[in-house]
């Protein structure tokens, strides 16, 4: 069992440039979220959900995200 969840955001990680990002599955406000290919640290959760909740900034992101993202949504 993972104690991790995987999911997409539309800001790719300035290191590696992966929209796939990773998170504790308990998501507290204040978990760190980690870029799932190179490790970097990204932001806090609830960071993340500020631009989750904003959405993609094209049509093209929002079927990627809806796509890799459909468990959360």
């Amino acid at each position: 069992m993972s104690l991790s969840e995987d999911f997409r955001l539309p800001v790719a990680c300035p290191s590696c440039g992966s929209h796939l990002m990773r998170v504790s599955q308990v998501k507290n406000p204040d978990d760190e979220v980690h870029c799932a290919s190179c490790h970097r640290f990204i932001c806090l959760w609830h960071e993340a959900q500020t631009v989750l909740k904003k959405g993609p900034g094209s049509e093209s992101e929002a079927l990627i995200e809806k796509a890799v993202n459909r468990a959360d949504r």
